[in-house]
């Protein structure tokens, strides 16, 4: 069986609807992952070891998603030197904004490349994960080229869509 490449760490198992984004986006790709529930808080010490065993298992990127206090990426990102990109998790009193506050601002030295709040981000985190495994896979860096342009075309045809308008009825005088 292949390594992963990316391992993905969630705080909980409320995290899994938004982690399912990352998990999709990552498979359309065929990147190897490994996704694991570890929380900074409630177990520290486990979270700690996982980030510090994974550059030796082959992991080349963490993507870590968490909410509320999320320090789940920052915990993760003080016990390796690999890249990591936090997912602040929506919900709480904030629905999120604490949790990307969290995510966000790292101390100087320990860095997080931090994405949106809930499943915007969680796709984005394994893109930017992609865009990083990329520059040393050629394969990857076409694929990237290709969903770009997959997307660009569902706004063209979305457009059309609203040109010719809704129920039979133009959307624009």
């Amino acid at each position: 069986m292949t390594q992963p490449e990316v391992l993905i760490v969630i705080g909980s198992d409320s995290d899994l609807p938004v982690a399912q984004e990352t998990f999709h986006i990552l498979e359309r790709f065929g990147v190897k992952y490994e996704a694991r529930i570890s929380s900074a808080h409630r177990s520290p010490e486990r979270t700690s070891r996982i980030a510090a065993e994974a550059a030796s298992k082959g992991v080349k990127i963490i993507i870590a998603g968490a909410g509320m206090a999320a320090h789940l990426a920052g915990v993760i990102a003080s016990s390796t030197t690999l890249p990591v990109i936090g997912i602040p998790m929506p919900g709480g009193a904030l629905n999120g904004v604490d949790a990307l506050y969290s995510t966000v601002q790292m101390p100087g030295g320990i860095p997080v490349a931090t994405m949106a709040i809930g499943k915007s981000g969680a796709r984005n985190a394994a893109i930017f994960a992609i865009q990083i495994l990329s520059l040393q896979n050629h394969k990857l860096a076409e694929m990237l080229q290709e969903y770009r342009h997959e997307i660009a075309k569902e706004v063209e045809m979305k457009d059309q869509e609203l040109m010719s308008g809704i129920n039979g009825q133009p959307v624009f005088p």
